[in-house]
């Protein structure tokens, strides 16, 4: 289990070159990745977005690279020698002309503009390689941190799953004599309203089949321990598993309402109540997990 939320950085020096990598991410439904590099490295945004969408497949993930090139190699200086004559052609005719002097210096004629120029070096491919390299430190030193906090969310998760567990059996428990505790009560009733012993068991009995009908909750009942069981073996288990929990949160939610409509005693509505706080936790929890 992994958390959305964490952090990652790496740095690579290669070849007098410098690259610093960090990644961010926070939770989010899906997976948004945003690339924040400089622009020598846009061929590489799919890339980058590919390596990142392998290893982490949900959440707000921010990526933020920079990129010190201090090699031998990174900038190729070229001579245009064609314009540089030029200039000198130039600058003896107005010399001539003017009877000055034509001490004309290399240095002075390298700062004219046109004559030195430089081009990115060629080493695009070793380049990328190091990047990549580089965001692949940063990506696990940022599973590292989302896996140590899963495990944290994990444990908290079994906890609670557990208090969650009780108060099913708790229900379960008082729910039992419910259909014994109505009969009594409807026969003491139709005694008092009739003034009399005799009561018709017959139809007694109906309306003990349909109250039993009406307020049984022994399906939800078992749904939620089956719920339960799936919970902690998802909790458990490897890879991505947070949208699978919020959708078992969602089913238990969704029985735990059906026994509420249907309590049929103090007990079990107070049960109820403290089992969708419980759930609720639960499933605020969940959003922080891959």
């Amino acid at each position: 289990m992994k958390s959305m939320t964490g952090f990652g950085r790496a740095t690579l020096e290669s070849n007098g070159r410098n690259y610093v990598i960090e990644i961010k991410t926070v939770n989010n439904k899906y997976s948004d990745i945003t690339v924040k590099a400089p622009k020598r490295f846009s061929f590489m945004e799919d890339k980058i977005r590919k390596q990142i969408a392998n290893k982490i497949t949900r959440g707000k993930i921010d990526v933020s690279i920079s990129f010190f090139d201090f090699s031998s190699k990174s900038k190729n200086i070229v001579l245009n020698k064609e314009i540089a004559r030029e200039y000198i052609t130039q600058l003896r005719e107005i010399a001539d002309e003017n009877n000055l002097s034509e001490n004309i210096s290399v240095v002075e004629i390298a700062k004219l503009p046109d004559i030195l120029n430089s081009i990115d070096s060629d080493d695009d491919d070793e380049i990328a390689n190091e990047l990549l390299k580089c965001l692949n430190m940063a990506i696990e030193n940022l599973i590292e941190m989302r896996r140590n906090e899963g495990e944290n969310i994990k444990q908290d998760l079994l906890v609670r799953i557990e208090r969650v567990q009780k108060l099913v059996d708790e229900i379960t428990q008082n729910s039992k004599g419910i259909v014994e505790e109505y009969v009594n009560k409807l026969e003491k009733r139709v005694k008092e309203i009739l003034k009399t012993d005799v009561v018709d068991e017959d139809r007694i009995a109906q309306e003990a089949v349909i109250y039993a009908d009406k307020t049984s909750i022994e399906e939800e009942l078992t749904r939620l321990n089956s719920h339960i069981v799936q919970f902690k073996e998802l909790a458990n288990s490897d890879g991505p598993v947070g949208k699978k929990l919020d959708f078992m949160i969602q089913e238990m939610n969704r029985e735990t309402n059906t026994i509420g409509s249907k309590a049929g005693s103090g007990e079990i509505t107070k049960d109820v109540i403290d089992l969708k706080v419980e759930l609720e936790d639960i499933r605020e929890q969940v959003q922080n997990i891959e």
